[in-house]
């Protein structure tokens, strides 16, 4: 952990500041105080590294768990059972690494994980649009309820977000735009406070002040009581699958981006995970995975080891203990704006227009799935999505297994191009129903499997040959174990 410690403790010191305006961010787009994303990047930041043994992730509070948090939330009636949930999530992350599951992850589609996250950008910035306009609760005219200063800075953070690139402080290392974003917001709130755009004290993060104590104090803590119901149960799982694929995702893609070309172990990874969420959720944290941005903010800051991940931790703890009145200072709007970009980066036209042109079999399971996310619950849009998936795999499946040709002395040959399962028994049906009276056939299934089911039209068809003087030759098949049907 320490053999780069001194670009690590520099890393860490630039993950760090990009973490902290997404750590309040994110509990901000839950609905759930800002100190619990605050503990959630603590404990994501001190508990992760020390078990973990991937190099360069950073773990705390997703943008990917957001409509989850919010919808189980609600569904459980408060944080405190849904703190509940995330404790068992976290035990059953640690079962699912014990497991040897890690792997398991590779079998959801693409296109599903795709719509997820699509959906996950589209629930974000509609949450987000109403707290960036000052519009903290749910109104019915929500125009008479704009507060002119919050927009003004939601728009002004977006602007920035969008044209940083653009800027020279773009050049300096040690700066992020949502840190950049989150100081100029606080000054220009601070200005506003003379004007007629000055705003309230509900449009400010609201960190507890008064060390350790006070932050033990303002912390949630789970309701036990609620072990017996089957939807906390539900709410556990999935919180538990998604975070897990998330964090696996996340894995692979920094793996990527690592100077080194190290492979993290991903069923350490869900044990590190798992003991983080169990933790988080004990004492008030929102769940935590490992999270791309930061990960990948800390390998463009040159870290190499797990010390810039627990350095990281180490300064968002000391920025609760001592700079709570900085951190309150935060107007809501810049975070949403923050949260805005992040949700527009997840569902981006251009991911709609690759899965177009990707074909019906891509897009039908993407669409799908953003769909069912968003009318039903992440975890039912998820499976909806990967039936759609294993559906058309079937129906590829089933399509042409065999081909057939016909060679210059008249014999038809039929191929086996793929495996011979039930599920291409139609296709296979309907080219021997195509074969007429009198034909010689040879049927190769050579370095093919042949399940019994096709096995036995095939002998079925041998059987039936005889009688409309077919003759057929059966090469790379054995079909002493099947016995015809009668028909086919």
């Amino acid at each position: 952990m320490f053999q780069y410690a001194r670009t690590d403790a520099v890393a860490g010191v630039v993950v760090f500041l990009v973490a902290l305006p997404l750590c309040l961010g994110i509990a901000v787009a839950c609905g759930v105080p800002p100190v619990s994303g605050l503990v959630a990047g603590i404990v994501g930041g001190l508990v992760v590294p020390l078990i973990s043994r991937s190099p360069q992730s950073v773990t705390g509070p997703a943008a990917g768990l957001t409509s989850i948090v919010l919808m189980e939330v609600a569904r459980l009636g408060g944080i405190a059972p849904f703190l509940t949930a995330v404790v068992i999530a976290g035990l059953l992350q640690i079962a699912f690494g014990l497991l040897r599951t890690g792997r398991y992850a590779a079998l959801v589609p693409s296109a599903v994980i795709k719509g997820m996250l699509a959906a996950i950008g589209i629930t974000i910035v509609w949450k987000q649009l109403p707290v960036a306009v000052g519009v903290s609760a749910v109104t019915g005219d929500i125009l008479t309820a704009i507060e002119p200063g919050a927009g003004l800075i939601a728009l002004l953070s977006l602007l920035l977000l969008y044209g940083w690139k653009h800027t020279p402080l773009s050049r300096v290392t040690l700066l992020s735009p949502a840190l950049v974003v989150v100081v100029g917001a606080s000054l220009l709130a601070r200005w506003f406070d003379s004007t007629a755009l000055a705003l309230d004290e509900a449009h400010f993060v609201a960190v507890p002040l008064g060390g350790l104590s006070a932050l033990a104090g303002a912390l949630p803590r789970p309701d036990w009581s609620v072990l017996a119901r089957p939807d906390l149960w539900i709410a556990a799982v999935t919180i538990a699958v998604v975070a897990s694929i998330e964090t696996l995702l996340s894995l692979q893609a920094v793996d990527r981006l690592d100077p080194l070309k190290r492979h993290s172990p991903p069923d350490r990874e869900l044990v590190a995970q798992g003991a983080a969420n169990t933790l988080a959720g004990l004492i008030g944290g929102l769940p935590v995975t490992a999270v791309i941005v930061r990960s990948g903010a800390n390998v463009a800051a040159g870290g190499r080891e797990r010390f810039s991940a627990l350095i990281h931790g180490v300064l968002l703890l000391l920025a609760v203990l001592f700079a709570g009145p900085l951190l309150n200072a935060i107007p809501l709007a810049c975070l949403a704006a923050i949260l805005i970009q992040v949700g527009l980066n997840l569902c981006k036209p251009a991911l709609f227009s690759s899965q177009v042109r990707l074909g019906f079999t891509q897009l039908l399971p993407f669409a799908l799935t953003i769909a069912a996310v968003l009318a039903l619950d992440l975890l039912k849009g998820v499976i909806l999505g990967v039936v759609a998936g294993i559906s058309f795999v079937l129906y590829e499946n089933s399509q042409r297994a065999v081909v057939t040709d016909r060679d210059a002395a008249g014999v038809l040959r039929m191929r086996f191009r793929r495996d011979g399962t039930f599920v291409s028994k139609p296709s296979i049906i309907s080219a021997l129903d195509s074969i007429s009276d009198g034909d010689e056939v040879i049927i190769d299934g050579t370095d093919e499997y042949i399940d019994h089911d096709v096995k036995e039209v095939l002998a079925t068809f041998v059987d039936d040959a005889r009688r409309r003087q077919i003759t057929v030759q059966i090469i790379g098949i054995d079909l002493a174990d099947a016995h015809g049907s009668g028909g086919h």
